[in-house]
């Protein structure tokens, strides 16, 4: 994970640890890092020591250097900083503890899911999700219910990456959650899950009162990929914002969507071009003949990426 290139020998990194023990913390902070500018996975025992340290700024330095490296170690020591009493030094080793991806850091990691401090919780949930253990779906589910939505938010995130249908409801219990982050990571979270439960719990988000979330939901229908919520999406092509707009409709495109040809088309007319060439793009990937009139009245739109675009949705009919 270093990107420094390690020292000749283990014999320069035993001269430069030396350092840590010095009474000058300016001199134990430089000795951390030229320790972890060493490379060597016998670097991380060092600097994990330092984690120990009376002061907070080599602390600080040992937690960020161990974001370099991986590992049951590691993220043992990184589990102590996160805890520290100065918060720069906890954040630091949140950002490191995020780095870690070995899933043999997770015996280091779980007890710490039900810790006091929400700061804490929300963190360790952060770190199990690149870990992708079994054990951690448990307590992920558990921590839905806690009084924090952003330990409810990482939480979520550890579920949709190990995308367990047996978590579905989970999700979708979530995707009603009280907190917009909440409802918006779950939504993202279902895409995983292919089937008409998922599609009706993204299509329900579509009236959403966060405009966030119904994007998210137009974008998850198209990745879950059934037809069924294609009146769903149809319904948002009017939505007050743009984006949640441009989401449908490159929803309804993926999903080939014939029964919203007549939706788009006004769309080819809209004040913003973005959203002209999503609706010249999306009646391509549909090369419904139906649109072919439509395409061909605004081949001069004065946008040129529209209008590159509606030639080439123009060539998808001829070609279907």
């Amino acid at each position: 994970m270093s990107a420094f290139e390690p020292f000749e020998s283990f014999g320069d990194l035993e001269e430069v640890a030396k350092g840590l023990t010095s009474p000058d913390s300016s001199v134990r902070r430089l000795a951390v890092i030229e320790i972890a500018e060493t490379a060597s996975p016998d670097a991380v025992e060092y600097l994990a020591s330092a984690i120990s340290d009376a002061a907070s700024d080599v602390r600080f330095q040992a937690v960020r250097a161990l974001g370099e490296f991986d590992g049951p170690i590691v993220a043992e020591a990184l589990v102590k900083g996160i805890v520290d009493c100065d918060p720069d030094v906890a954040g630091a080793s949140a950002e490191s503890l995020a780095e870690i991806r070995d899933p043999e850091a997770g015996p280091a990691l779980l007890p710490l899911v039900s810790h006091d401090s929400a700061f804490v919780r929300a963190s360790i949930f952060r770190s199990l999700k690149a870990l992708r253990i079994p054990e951690s779906l448990g307590p992920a589910v558990a921590a839905l219910g806690d009084p924090d939505p952003a330990v409810r938010v990482q939480s979520v995130g550890v579920i949709g990456y190990l995308k367990r249908v047996e978590s579905l409801p989970s999700l979708i219990g979530a995707a009603r959650d009280a907190n917009p982050d909440v409802r918006l990571a779950a939504i993202n979270a279902l895409a995983f899950a292919r089937n008409a439960a998922a599609a009706q719990a993204a299509s329900d988000a579509l009236k959403d009162s966060e405009w966030q979330v119904r994007a998210a939901a137009a974008e998850a229908i198209a990745k879950i990929g059934l037809t069924s919520a294609v009146s769903a999406v149809r319904t948002v092509l009017s939505d007050d914002y743009w984006q949640v707009r441009q989401k449908a409709l490159q929803s309804l495109g993926k999903l080939k969507a014939r029964d919203a040809v007549a939706d788009i088309v006004p769309l080819l007319d809209a004040q913003l071009p973005s959203l002209r060439k999503e609706a010249a793009a999306a009646l391509g990937d549909i090369a419904d003949p139906r649109a072919r009139e439509a395409l061909t009245a605004r081949v001069t739109d004065p946008d040129p990426d529209v209008r590159k675009t509606i030639v080439w949705a123009l060539g998808q009919l001829n070609a279907a």
